[in-house]
């Protein structure tokens, strides 16, 4: 193996593990979301900015609209992102209470032989049923191939809260 070929799996394996810090445990591509990729952070931003801008005038002209707490509403989204969910602390996830997870040996359930019958992962095949049509890709191309597809969606702007069955 020559040093370009070395080069060239370092990247790879680089990439890889970007991509898989996008990846939820649970299978859903977090780097699909709108709050992980702070897409609402940025156009509350842009929002307030224009509120400020050209509608100052509403908090003395209308006294049905709370112009205050508004901005106060917008300053919370601009502030709000989520670290994903690998990185997420919150307990409210029950595929991060399974003992494989918390023991490494799974790195997400997509992976598992147990998702489709795993009573933690209830909320995701509810919520998120093209979860089974990533597994049947990852069995048929690879889970490199997988996240390179998740990731070129992304950038495409899938969403997820435009997928998902709720």
């Amino acid at each position: 193996m020559d040093l370009w070929e070395l080069v060239y799996i370092r990247n790879s394996i680089r990439l890889i593990m970007s991509l898989n810090q996008k990846l939820g445990r649970c299978g859903v591509y977090c780097g699909q979301c709108r709050a992980f990729t702070a897409d609402v952070l940025d156009i509350a931003t842009k929002f307030k900015k224009w509120v400020i801008q050209d509608y100052s005038w509403l908090k003395e002209a209308d006294s049905t609209f709370d112009y205050d707490n508004f901005l106060e509403g917008l300053e919370w989204f601009t502030k709000s992102t989520c670290p994903g969910c690998r990185n997420a602390t919150e307990g409210w996830c029950d595929v991060k209470k399974c003992e494989k997870i918390q023991q490494n040996e799974v790195d997400n359930c997509l992976v598992c032989e147990e998702f489709e019958s795993c009573p933690l992962t209830d909320y995701q095949r509810k919520r998120y049923s093209y979860l089974f049509e990533h597994i049947k890709f990852i069995k048929k191309e690879g889970f490199e191939r997988f996240l390179e597809e998740e990731e070129r969606k992304a950038r495409e702007g899938v969403r997820i809260q435009e997928i998902r069955d709720y």
